[in-house]
């Protein structure tokens, strides 16, 4: 199959303190302003991505239409002062030295999105993983529109198990030409970029598309004639979704336009191997609060023929200082955040009540404790659970796993046109 990833017009800053340039993805540390007020602290007057993007702390901010037009100012300004080197059909090979020492390592390029959807229940090549949150679209368009740059923080998982996409390129870096490589702000680790060559580059397409050979990624998953899931969303779900939203929209308002080699066709991505060893999936958990708890725990455990018998699905739920362990014997999807998740979305309907997403057991328990409300301790998520379940479930609930610390997220680094 023809893949949806390729080469791309990378833009990546000249004669700049890179250390400034670069700054963690807009929807991290969404509850610290104190992060971010460090991060402009530091950067200061010198040219950076801080102000190419809109961190999403402030998005309910009432000065957020100045910020954008700034924003949109900004981008012509570093284009007319010509800061930018302009690297043609390229991809970029990335290692990143997490927080904690591990290198996690990428490819820089464009994903086509008339090959993307994030709508469950999707058969495209390029799919969402957890459910899009539609109402997070709109604001992201506006900072879209008008703006003649994208600077990506989105990640792409492949299915790589036997490493024949992006590993190939570590034992050849020393021939490629060096782009960067810069220790990260804000304890976000170090970072080095190269240049891939065309052969390579070649190397790469071919890998992806035995990859998506159809016949063999049906015999992988035990399926039988299924459309091919190439590329799952790591981080970044609501960004590629704007990219697309807003592509389509100028499709619509021009009927009679090819669109069919327009730059907003695509969007800058990094793909990553799921199964790189600095790829670590953490359950993201819940609190449910301003409810009727003993009704909540009864009806939940009628309707999920709750047992404490061991079954393949589970999970503890705590109140009142105390913590049950639990088995749902009636599943509805392929993860027990899921099947959990249908429940407190048809309970918070007809019932009222408010639903949390909390990192960390114990916070879950400070914060049920300290709003008299219940948690609900999920178990970490296999990551080779992935393909399969979105495959099976169409995507997973939101807020399923985090993929890594905040500090780890993609920094942004390259941007490009999206404008003719």
């Amino acid at each position: 199959m023809k893949t949806a990833f390729n080469s791309a017009n990378i833009l990546i800053p000249k004669n700049t303190d890179m250390n400034k340039w670069t700054v963690v993805a807009c929807d991290q540390y969404t509850s610290e302003p104190e992060y971010w007020d460090e991060v402009y602290k530091e950067v200061g007057d010198s040219p950076s991505a801080l102000k190419l993007i809109l961190p999403e702390l402030y998005l309910e901010e009432p000065d957020v239409a100045q910020r954008i037009d700034k924003i949109h100012a900004e981008m012509k300004k570093y284009l007319s002062d010509d800061i930018f080197e302009e690297y043609t059909d390229a991809m970029i090979y990335v290692e990143r030295i997490q927080s904690n020492g591990i290198v996690r390592a990428g490819i820089i390029g464009n994903i086509d999105l008339e090959e993307y959807s994030f709508e469950k229940g999707s058969t495209s090549q390029v799919r969402a993983t957890e459910a899009t949150v539609i109402e997070r679209i709109p604001p992201r368009i506006k900072v879209r529109e008008n703006a003649p740059l994208e600077l990506p923080h989105i990640m792409i998982l492949i299915d790589d198990e036997k490493n024949t996409v992006i590993e190939p390129l570590a034992e050849c870096k020393s021939q490629m030409k060096k782009l960067y490589d810069f220790t990260l702000m804000q304890g976000g680790g170090s970072i080095s970029g190269y240049l891939i060559d065309k052969k390579a580059q070649q190397n790469i397409i071919a890998a992806l598309e035995v990859l998506g050979d159809k016949e063999k990624f049906n015999n992988k998953y035990n399926l039988t004639d299924t459309p091919v899931l190439l590329f799952a969303m790591g981080d970044g779900n609501h960004s590629l979704a704007t990219a697309k939203t807003f592509y389509e929209n100028l499709k619509k308002s021009n009927p009679d336009r090819d669109f069919s080699n327009h730059p907003a066709r695509y969007a800058l991505a990094e793909i990553v191997n799921l199964h790189s060893s600095a790829l670590e999936f953490e359950a993201i958990h819940r609190i449910v609060k301003n409810v009727d708890i003993d009704k909540l725990i009864s009806e939940m455990t009628e309707k999920l023929q709750l047992t404490d018998t061991p079954q393949e699905q589970s999970f503890i739920y705590y109140c009142g200082g105390q913590e049950k362990k639990v088995y749902i014997g009636k599943t509805s999807s392929n993860l027990a955040v899921g099947s959990l998740q249908s429940f407190l979305d048809e309970y918070l309907k007809n019932n009222g009540g408010e639903i949390d997403y909390i990192h960390g057991t114990d916070s879950v328990k400070k914060l049920a404790d300290k709003h008299c409300g219940i948690g609900f301790i999920l178990p970490d998520m296999n990551k080779n659970q992935l393909f399969p379940t979105v495959i099976k479930d169409g995507a997973l609930p939101r807020k399923t796993f985090s993929m890594g610390h905040a500090a780890d997220k993609r920094f942004y680094i390259e941007s490009r046109l999206i404008t003719e």
